[in-house]
Order: C-alpha cells, then sequence, then structure tokens
C-alpha cells in the first residue's frame, strides 16, 4: 500500500532524511497490520483473534541502555543519575544518521500519526516510524488516535524512530551495547534500535511529558493509573509495574480514566494514552474479568505461551518471561471514559509490592507520611518487568516513576504536596504484595482482600472503624473492615515469629532512611518528622 502523498507530503520525509521505501503503510487499521504481521510470519493468532508476537531478546525495559541527550537545553534542567544517562549530541546526531539509512533500506515502513494527552491544551502530536507493522500496531493501541479533521492538518512535535533490527555500534555511537533508546528535547525525537520491547517506544513519550509538563506548562505528570465512581469520585492509583495499577483501576463498578500515565493541572487529571498495557501473567476471567476479556481481535500480545497443540494461551506460563503483556485500545474496558479527562481526586492509593512482609494491606496517611513516602517511592521490582529481574526485589524509586523522570524528583513532590493540602486529598499506602513473611516464606496477599480494602476506602466505610498505630512506621491501620478478616490488617498478626517481624520491620526502616538521605536537604521538618523510627 503506497502512502498517499496528500496525507504525509514527501518532502516531510526528505527533511528527516528518509526516502520512499518500496512501501510505505500509513496509519493502517489494526486489522490490517495484524494480518500483515502474520503474512511476514511474526505473529499469529490466538483462539479468541488476538495477536500473539514475541518482541525478541528483549522482553523488558532496558534501562541502563536508556540516553538523554546532553546540549544547552538540557544540562541544567535533567536531573543526571543512573536512570538519565547523557548522550553526546554529536553521538546521537551519528546514532541517527546510521538508523535512518538503516531504515531506508526497508522495503517497507509502518507510519502512523497519534496523540499523546487527552486534554486539549497540553496534547502532543507523534509521528511514529516503525519497521515491523505489530509495532505500529503498538502505536495505534497506545497513543490517542487522531480522527479525520485532525489527520488533515496533522503536524508532528515529536518522532518516534524503532528499528528493532538495527544494533548500535558501542566502540563508535556513545552506547552501552547495541540496544539503546535515546531522547533528544533539541530535536524533538526518540530513537530506539536494538530493541523489539514495545514499551520502549510508550517510556519513551512518557519521559518527555515528564521534562515539558511541569516545566513549560507547571502541570504535575504521575506515573498512575485512575479511575471515577458514578457519583464523579476520582481515585489516583500510583505504583510501579506489576504492583497493580492496571489491575485495580480496571473495576467493574467504576469508570476507567487510564491505566498507566497522568496529568493533574487545577483543574482535574487527564490520561496521557489512548490504551493500556497490562501484564498477562496468571491472568484469569475470574480476577480480571476486564483485561481477560480485551485480549480479541486488535490487541497485541507478547511474549506469552500456548498450550501444547493449541492456540490458547497458557496465562501461568513463564517459558519466555514473566513480563508478558497485552496492549489495547482503552475502549476495549467496558466502562473506560473518553476522553480520558476527570476532575480532581478525592482518593490517592501509594501501592507497593512490599517483599518484606512488612507493611499493612492498606494505612492511613498524614499530610506528611504521604509526603514521605511518595518521595521514598518504596515497592519491589516485579520480575520480567526489567531485564535482569527473576523474582521480587525490594527497592525505592522516587515518585513511583524513577525511571522515567527527567526532572528532580522534588520537582514532581513538591507539586503533589501542594495538591494533596489544597484539594484535601485522603492518602493510602497499599501493600499488594506479601503477608505472613517475606517472599519465600509468606504468601501474596489476596487481590480480592486488596479490592475491599479499596473499595471500603472509596465508599468512605474506613472513615468510620478504629485505627491502631503501627510500630516502627506510625502508620494509622484500621481494626476492621467489612468482609475483610480483620487479623491481616496490622501484619505482626500475621507472622508466626513477632519478634522476627520487628527485627525485619527495623531493618526496613533502616532502608528507608539510608535512602531517604539524598532528599532530606530539600524538605521541611515536617516531613522529615514522618520517617519511620527505629
Amino acid at each position: 500500500m503506497a502512502i498517499p502523498e496528500t496525507l504525509i507530503p514527501a518532502h516531510s520525509f526528505l527533511k528527516l532524511g528518509l526516502r520512499h521505501s518500496e512501501n510505505i503503510h500509513y496509519q493502517l487499521g489494526p486489522e490490517t497490520l495484524a494480518e500483515q504481521t502474520v503474512l511476514l510470519g511474526q505473529g499469529v493468532y490466538n483462539d479468541t483473534g488476538a495477536l500473539c508476537i514475541p518482541t525478541g531478546k528483549f522482553t523488558g525495559r532496558s534501562p541502563k541502555d536508556k540516553f538523554i541527550v546532553k546540549d544547552a537545553l538540557t544540562e541544567n534542567t535533567v536531573h543526571w543519575n543512573e536512570f538519565n544517562q547523557p548522550i553526546e549530541e554529536s553521538s546521537f546526531h551519528l546514532l541517527y544518521t546510521k538508523l535512518i539509512e538503516h531504515l531506508n533500506k526497508n522495503k517497507n515502513l509502518w507510519v502512523r500519526d497519534c496523540i499523546a494527552c487527552a486534554n486539549e491544551r497540553y496534547k502532543i502530536n507523534i509521528r511514529v516510524v516503525n519497521e515491523n507493522p505489530w509495532s505500529n500496531l503498538f502505536a495505534y493501541n497506545m497513543f490517542i488516535r487522531p480522527n479525520e479533521e485532525e489527520l488533515e492538518n496533522f503536524k508532528p512535535g515529536w518522532h518516534i524512530f524503532h528499528a528493532p533490527s538495527f544494533l548500535a555500534n558501542p566502540a563508535t555511537d556513545g552506547t552501552r551495547q547495541e540496544n539503546f533508546a535515546v531522547v533528544s528535547f533539541k530535536h524533538k525525537m526518540i530513537l530506539i534500535g536494538g530493541t523489539g520491547y514495545t514499551g520502549e517506544m510508550k517510556k519513551g513519550i512518557f519521559t518527555i511529558l515528564n521534562y515539558v509538563l511541569p516545566l513549560e506548562k507547571k502541570v504535575l505528570s504521575m506515573h498512575c493509573s485512575a479511575n471515577v465512581g458514578k457519583e464523579g469520585d476520582v481515585a489516583v492509583f500510583f505504583g510501579l509495574s506489576g504492583t497493580g495499577k492496571t489491575t485495580l483501576s480496571a473495576d467493574p463498578e467504576r469508570f476507567l480514566i487510564g491505566d498507566d500515565e497522568h496529568g493533574w493541572d487545577d483543574e482535574g487529571i487527564f490520561n496521557f494514552e489512548g490504551g493500556c498495557y497490562a501484564k498477562c501473567i496468571d491472568l484469569s476471567r475470574e480476577k480480571e474479568p476486564e483485561i481477560f476479556q480485551a485480549i480479541t481481535q486488535g490487541a497485541l500480545v507478547e511474549n506469552i505461551s500456548f498450550f501444547p497443540g493449541t492456540n490458547t494461551i497458557d496465562y501461568s506460563c513463564k517459558a519466555i518471561t514473566e513480563n508478558t503483556r497485552v496492549s489495547y485500545p482503552i475502549h476495549f474496558i467496558s466502562n473506560a471514559i473518553e476522553p480520558s479527562t476527570c476532575g480532581i481526586p478525592s482518593n490517592i492509593f501509594f501501592l507497593t509490592c512490599d517483599a518484606s512482609g512488612i507493611l499493612p494491606p492498606i494505612a492511613r496517611l498524614t499530610e506528611a507520611q504521604a509526603m514521605y513516602q511518595f518521595i521514598s517511592g518504596y515497592t519491589a521490582k516485579v520480575a520480567g518487568t526489567e531485564t535482569g529481574i527473576t523474582e521480587p526485589k525490594s527497592t525505592f524509586s522516587a515518585c513511583f516513576g524513577a525511571p522515567f523522570l527527567p526532572l528532580h524528583p522534588a520537582v514532581y513532590a513538591k507539586m503533589l504536596g501542594e495538591k494533596i493540602k489544597q484539594q484535601h486529598v485522603n492518602v493510602w499506602m497499599v501493600n499488594t504484595g506479601w503477608t505472613g513473611g517475606g517472599y519465600g516464606t509468606g504468601r501474596r496477599i489476596q487481590l480480592s482482600y486488596t479490592r475491599g480494602l479499596i473499595q471500603a476506602a472509596l465508599n468512605g466505610e474506613l472513615n468510620e472503624v478504629a485505627y491502631e498505630k503501627m510500630p516502627v512506621f506510625n502508620f494509622d491501620i484500621p481494626t476492621s473492615c467489612p468482609k475483610i478478616p480483620s487479623e491481616i490488617l496490622n501484619p505482626i498478626n500475621t507472622w508466626s515469629d513477632k519478634n522476627n517481624y520487628m527485627e525485619k520491620a527495623k531493618t526496613l526502616a533502616s532502608l528507608f532512611i539510608k535512602n531517604f538521605e539524598k532528599y532530606a536537604s530539600g524538605c521541611g521538618e515536617e516531613i522529615l518528622a514522618a520517617a519511620p523510627k527505629v
């Protein structure tokens, strides 16, 4: 299918260095992209009609291979650290030249124009260039799909170039190894090579929004999911991948705003994306009906295995990775709202997958505790989400999204703190990890219990119960909750050895205190006083 020049003039590609390949496929629908993938032998259909593909060597993000171009624009604004690694502008130009030449040799390219940000005031136009049809299907699913009128006058503000088969030369190109994801704020481009993992495109755009919105628009960007009740009450769920953001926001009793990335301005919150990217491991119709039903024609499923001799997905299989994923347009969730915008949140939930089994299933936080926990961003890296992670590993990720935050965490924390205070938002910590002991000894908290506790908080039922202080961390823990066994609410009651629990709690508290040292100078006494007490 040749590209209609009325939609993308030739000069717009020539300016980028791209010559016309034999076939440039523009703005194809999901059915056609899936068909092309199957015809190329790059994927197969499952028994519900979803396209299933392998992403190759990389089945998760590779944060050590993500770079930001260091130039006059970013030198003094980006918070340079292990996640925001600098690369010279000369290396960017060299990579860009090589990547474009690689794409020019392809017989087929897939091009898509799409949008980030559901709020009209902040939307960013994106042009995605892919060398595989299934990568372009991911872009269709995950970004906002422009209508015909928007396409007629579409001018891309940012470009993504994604070529999994292009390998960098670390000796000359300034990369760590052959795969890379490079962001240039000056050139408004994201270059991705050597990896087929589609999430690199999604997180690349998230990274630029985490720079542009707070710095230029004074809008808080958040790594969170969000939904809204029938009465208009908005709930926000912070947490790293694998802690339950997608699962817990897909509530059949509430309307989904979005599952991963949002902005918050003076009028309310809005989704950055037009789709959902859910983990599939151990997925079932009973536990997660909305996500299970979304795996149908148009969905893109990554790195799964089938039951032998069938095209039925074995969701329990970890043969390729634990980070099995599905992307689908947000309207695949029956109760999603479009456009994905809503009012000011009433409740915020910090989701933490506590691998040590110390934290309670739910706790009510004071404003100071909320800020301390937000800056800390304690959780566990769940197996498969990043390359090399094979079991939960306790970690701290500032603002529950440090790998995607180009600015100093204090920038986001200050903005969130102001909103919590001004809007009188309730803040809760929810442990979706272990109870009765740590990983390997205890057990994972039941999803039904987590849902019940969150529902009770949303309904105001937890406002009517008594609370007790948790030792060491000083959180307020409810002593009862409708339909939830009271004995699980205080985690010390789930441990057979209470002395062991206290020792492990102090060990975890020491990790919090040590981690917070790097942020202490930018925090007031009230926040510092919210630290756990050893």
